[in-house]
């Protein structure tokens, strides 16, 4: 083979110009590939984490359930209350306790102290045991004096009993410690603490990982292994340089960082009593192992090209102008008027890409030929469904009213009294064209969801309004007492009694204004949530002070309700208008807004 011929030249060529870029493309494919599935892997982890913290908090809460069943227990709340020291007590102090003991499948013991007579009583796997005149068990205490706590794994233990039989080995469990007391007073009246299997978690977390080629750890806030493979850890400090360097003072919920040629994601996991972080460490040779399989296969891939370019490259010199006979031919085609002729690339050089690029010109050809068309069509569909969006609602409202007829031909008039008021509260929403309406409207609002509310709570509230008759046409914006009034059905009314109240007020205030007082008789906001709820408020009006952080998420979602009633009140009756909420004594809870008569405003104006 003679350097100067112009196949020599091509074989070379072609060999370099082809395996520098394959090679160059596996390498930068390896990179990226080992990049991504790094990346795939902490996202996919992250999401297997954020499902077992939630299965482990529903363990946690679940557990929680079962512990405050000393308080939803009259009986056994006496008698730790009163101290009683007979049988029948004792009976009914173990059948509290093996009550608990079964409600949740993996309780391995739950151990009672009475802080009244100092009285022990532990229940292993229904075995009860008992101890008279001795101390609490240390383990009870919390050094934080936190009413519930959890305890990190620990290998079970009696509580300062006598060893208990050989059939009850002791075994790895984690323990929730519930102080309790004397309510509403804080005086400590007994302790109880519950033994939970490890398994119970075990079960959960096996489920987030593969044994054999990752790791799982979970750490509680003191820096303690909870979960671990090795069980020899457990209860033990992490003294892992991956667990001070990048989780311990980290205020991050979730995340995930490499070290030590392994990907670590960890998820924080804060229920009741709890302050535990999820971590997951996966060696990065696993994560890689696809990768690796992947280079195997390129390099015989490539070994495989370079056969093909060297026969590619002797048969080119004879099929170079075969392209270019086709792509004459498909031309003379177009020519006649054939635009839809099928275009078949028969070689991937340059003539191949001129054929492609060719064929996409003939492709945006024709779709610019149909575009109009389907603009068209597109154009129909929207109004079809813009058409169907208007009567769907209608329809609902038209069936409601059929029903409430029927109702009435049945004789059954409460039920056409609800459909009424829902039909009227769904009309009133459904009205997207009348953005103000008067003080007369949004009332016979709140009277049709009151309506609804009375049936729901069998009456065990009554509503009452005094509305001065200047007032009922005075303006303002739509659905704003209903909002105001819901708050209450949703954290102030108190179900055991029938003698709630709400009551609404108007009167002119100064200025030609007008002042509207919500008014009711349930539940006090906590002073926290109110402080935070007119801060809130105060921070809406004036907002140059700095909006606090979303700490209370309970009164966050009261706060957004309220501000939005407050924003479209200001928007339609001037920056002004005002709304506040306070507590009455010695229960309820009163909202004031003030805002200007828009009406008789615009009266002065044309006078």
């Amino acid at each position: 083979m003679k350097w100067n011929s112009i196949r020599t030249k091509l074989i070379v060529f072609m060999l370099i110009a082809s395996v520098v870029p394959i090679v160059a493309t596996m390498f930068v494919t390896y990179y990226y590939t080992t990049s991504s599935l790094k990346a795939r892997a902490a996202h996919e982890d992250a999401n297997l984490l954020y499902q077992g913290q939630r299965n482990i908090a529903g363990l946690l809460e679940d557990l929680n359930r079962s512990s405050s069943t000393v308080y939803s227990n009259t009986e056994l709340f006496r008698l730790l209350e009163a101290g009683y020291e007979d049988v029948q007590s004792n009976s009914r102090v173990y059948a509290a306790m093996s009550y608990i003991s079964t409600s949740i499948p993996d309780i391995y013991q739950v151990y009672l102290y009475e802080s009244v007579n100092h009285k022990a009583t532990l229940v292993t796997l229904n075995t009860p045991k008992r101890n008279y005149d001795t101390a609490l068990f240390k383990d009870a205490l919390d050094k934080n004096d936190r009413s519930l706590f959890v305890q990190s794994t620990h290998m079970s233990h009696s509580y300062g009993f006598a060893k208990l039989q050989p059939k009850y080995p002791s075994e790895p469990v984690f323990t929730l410690h519930r102080r309790i007391e004397r309510v509403p007073s804080s005086e400590v009246i007994g302790y109880l603490s519950i033994d939970v299997k490890y398994s119970a978690i075990s079960d959960i977390v096996e489920q987030l990982y593969k044994k054999d080629q990752e790791q799982m750890y979970i750490i509680d806030n003191e820096g303690f292994i909870v979960y671990s493979d090795a069980e020899e850890k457990l209860g033990q400090p992490v003294q892992a340089a991956w667990y001070r360097n990048h989780i311990l003072n980290t205020a991050d919920n979730k995340g995930s960082f490499e070290e030590d040629n392994n990907v670590f994601v960890y998820q924080r996991l804060q229920a009741v009593g709890a302050d535990w972080t999820l971590v997951k460490q996966v060696p990065v040779s696993y994560l890689n192992r696809e990768a690796n399989q992947a280079v195997g296969i390129n390099l015989l891939l490539l070994a495989f090209s370079l056969i093909i370019i060297v026969i590619a490259t002797i048969l080119i010199s004879i099929r170079i102008t075969s392209p270019i006979k086709q792509l004459g031919k498909y031309m003379n085609e177009i020519q006649i008027g054939n635009l839809n002729v099928d275009i078949k690339p028969s070689s991937n050089d340059e003539i191949g890409a001129v054929m492609v690029r060719f064929r996409g010109m003939m492709d945006t050809i024709n779709n610019l030929i149909l575009q109009e068309y389907k603009l068209e069509l597109s154009n129909k569909t929207n109004q079809l469904r813009a058409l169907q969006a208007q009567i769907n609602p209608h329809f609902l409202n038209n069936t409601l009213q059929i029903i409430g007829t029927l109702a009435l031909e049945l004789n059954v008039p409460r039920i056409y009294a609800l459909l009424s008021a829902l039909a009227k509260m769904m009309h009133y929403s459904m009205n997207n064209e009348d953005k103000i309406v008067t003080l007369r409207d949004e009332l016979e609002h709140v009277k049709a969801y009151i309506e609804l509310q009375k049936e729901r709570f069998e009456n065990r509230f009554d509503f009452r309004y005094d509305v001065e008759e200047s007032l009922l046409d005075t303006p303002m914006p739509k659905m704003i007492l209903q909002p105001i009034i819901e708050n209450y059905f949703k954290h102030g009314i108190n179900r055991t009694k029938t003698d709630g109240l709400i009551t609404i007020h108007a009167n002119v205030w100064k200025n030609e204004q007008v002042e509207v007082t919500i008014q009711n008789n349930g539940v006090m906001i906590p002073e926290n949530k109110l402080e935070h709820l007119q801060t809130e408020l105060n921070n809406f009006t004036n907002p140059g002070v700095t909006r606090p952080g979303d700490a209370e998420k309970d009164a966050g979602r009261l706060t957004i309700g309220l501000t939005n009633v407050l924003a479209r009140l200001q928007l339609v009756c001037g920056e002004n208008a005002s709304l506040t909420i306070t507590n009455l004594d010695p229960v309820g809870v009163m909202i004031t807004l003030i805002f200007a008569n828009i009406s008789s405003k615009a009266g002065h104006e044309e006078e």
